[in-house]
């Protein structure tokens, strides 16, 4: 349960160790200019002082910001301390667990679970948690790291048997939020709060990925059959109306007909040649009249 940077506590305490040597550097001192004075003086008051500087290393303990620092006197809690310097009786009292409450992340998985539609998926997850009660962490729980992977583990499994692989696929949000929730209703006993869970892969076997994938491209090529025909009908319905314009107004279809040759030739370059009943049938003549009497303004009658 104890933090990896405390594994050796008071290598760190640099504060406790110079006030140490500092008391040690005066036992020393006092004990050379006492030679020769009575007993108390020139023996105990200098074996006290070494006797201090020996114990203020581990009295005299340094929890950081971000850490609480469970203390036990003969057994029982006494106090949690932190952060900063603070006091224990050596001998008496012991930090039995420095508890980071800093936002951590733990990263879990589950392998061949079942989903509600017996499909074996592979998810892959973070979560991310914290301390909020550091006495209930130390007290309640022997290793709250352990019980809280186990716990996520089991709640993934748990999600993954109630739900379908389609909401795992596409309502990744909802299963991050559920997730949580389900781990912090477990967590919270143990002075645990799950800040977020988010679900980073959802691995599926490669013959149904291979089966999802043809049923896409068959979705796929379904809409676009679709949309084709859709159009072929609307294209069709608008031959209609041109073909009955062109049956109530022969000038029209002679114009069209005019216009096609245009098109089929303006951009190749090439000659075509055309029979002269074709040409006939077209009337141009006619139809050149026919625009000239709309173009020439008629005189006014007086």
């Amino acid at each position: 349960m104890n933090d990896e940077s405390h594994a050796f506590p008071y290598a760190q305490n640099a504060p406790a160790i110079v006030i140490a040597v500092i008391v040690l550097a005066g036992a020393i001192l006092i004990a050379f200019i006492a030679h020769g004075m009575p007993w108390p003086v020139a023996y105990a008051l200098p074996a006290l002082l070494a006797l201090c500087a020996a114990l203020l290393p581990v009295s005299l303990l340094i929890a950081r910001q971000w850490e609480k620092a469970v203390v036990l006197r003969f057994g029982k809690l006494r106090a949690l301390r932190g952060a900063g310097l603070f006091l224990i009786v050596p001998f008496v009292d012991t930090v039995a667990a420095w508890i980071d409450q800093r936002i951590q992340a733990t990263e879990f998985n589950a392998e061949q679970a079942l989903t509600r539609d017996t499909v074996p998926t592979n998810i892959d997850a973070i979560l991310f948690w914290q301390v909020h009660d550091a006495e209930r962490a130390a007290l309640e729980i022997a290793d709250y790291r352990q019980a809280i992977l186990r716990v996520a583990q089991t709640s993934l499994r748990e999600m993954i048997g109630s739900s379908p692989l389609s909401a795992l696929l596409s309502e990744r949000k909802a299963a991050d939020l559920k997730l949580k929730e389900e781990i912090g209703r477990k967590t919270a006993e143990w002075g645990v709060s799950a800040v977020s869970v988010e679900i980073r892969d959802v691995g599926i076997p490669t013959q149904l990925q291979d089966a999802m994938s043809r049923q896409a491209q068959a979705e796929r090529e379904k809409a676009a059959r679709v949309i084709l025909g859709s159009a072929e009908a609307e294209v069709a319905h608008k031959f209609l109306e041109a073909a009955g314009t062109y049956g109530t107004n022969p000038v029209a279809l002679q114009l069209r007909a005019m216009n096609i040759i245009y098109e089929a030739t303006k951009e190749r370059g090439s000659t075509i040649l055309i029979p002269s009943s074709m040409v006939d049938s077209f009337n141009v003549s006619g139809i050149l009249g026919m625009t000239g009497a709309v173009a020439t303004p008629q005189p006014s009658t007086p």
